[in-house]
């Protein structure tokens, strides 16, 4: 072998060397991707009839669904601003964030209670603003008796049923002390749920976090002291949070939002048995 062959053979050892080197620094740095920003803004719930912008669960699950599939995107937070919603709708949500093959943030602005808490537990981490309003754990049922009302008016109002419990919590009569008990077991059967599937995602003792679930609001701060939420922070901590989790250091952001261009449509009924705070969200404003 020749003085030149030897040489080139050496530059190309050490061209070899040095990819490698620089490779290996690359990967301990940590790569490049984006951290895909989803919104979940108002009260959660399947569409049915009324007229408020909500969260369908199914468009959520659907962009969790894209960003996992996008070999670009390297996590996900979740930009939340919601009071709750029904049991199902935030059971779904919830399922969707668990089965997420990328790191999953929450991000909770001004309110993540009760349904949209009990979504964000399922997250990898969750972040709150100092000033948010956070956890709201417990289950209400409201019901109204209008039946002296009605009277007053002159209204009569009644049903015709076939089933003895059919009209169970019409407003036009009060409910019996039977149909009394069988409304409050399903409420404490959500209760218990609650509690225990809060208690599983936090990685808390049951008995822990029914000490906590008293339907009380805590701010951001509480709330981690609490063990409710990780850190306190702003939507771009957040995205620092999930970067790190994917162990990404240099990235962008996308936001992927939700279909837009009609209203989301809520039957008044969504705030009776469901995971939703007592107060609305205008109500819980700073005053």
């Amino acid at each position: 072998m020749d003085r030149n062959s030897k040489i080139v053979i050496g530059l190309v050892v050490v061209l070899s060397i040095a990819g490698l080197v620089l490779s290996l620094a690359a990967l301990l740095e940590g790569g490049e991707g984006t951290i895909a920003i989803i919104p979940v803004h108002g009260a959660i719930a399947y569409d049915t009839a009324g007229f408020t912008d909500g969260v369908n669960p199914d468009d959520i699950k659907e962009l969790i669904a894209e960003a996992n599939s996008d070999p670009s995107v390297k996590a996900i937070v979740l930009d939340i601003n919601s009071p709750g919603g029904t049991p199902v709708a935030s059971e779904e949500l919830m399922d969707a964030i668990n089965k997420s093959k990328k790191p999953v943030v929450s991000w909770i602005s001004d309110s993540g209670t009760s349904g949209a808490y009990l979504a964000a537990s399922a997250s990898d981490r969750i972040v709150a603003s100092p000033s948010a309003w956070v956890g709201s754990i417990g289950v209400i049922l409201d019901l109204t008796d209008l039946s002296q009302m009605y009277r007053q008016m002159g209204i009569n109002k009644y049903a015709i049923k076939a089933g003895e419990y059919k009209d169970m919590g019409a407003d036009y009569r009060m409910i019996t002390d039977e149909e009394r008990q069988m409304l409050q077991s399903m409420v404490n059967e959500e209760y218990d749920y609650f509690i225990k599937t809060v208690a599983t995602n936090r990685n808390l003792s049951v008995s822990y976090v029914k000490s906590l679930a008293e339907g009380r609001i805590f701010t951001g701060r509480q709330a981690v002291r609490n063990r409710l939420v990780d850190f306190t922070g702003g939507k771009d901590y957040a995205v620092e949070v999930a970067a790190k989790l994917a162990g990404v250091k240099n990235y962008n952001t996308i936001t992927l939002e939700p279909p837009s261009g009609f209203l989301r449509v809520l039957s008044s009924m969504f705030s009776r048995l469901g995971f939703a705070s007592g107060n609305t969200t205008e109500e819980l404003q700073l005053h």
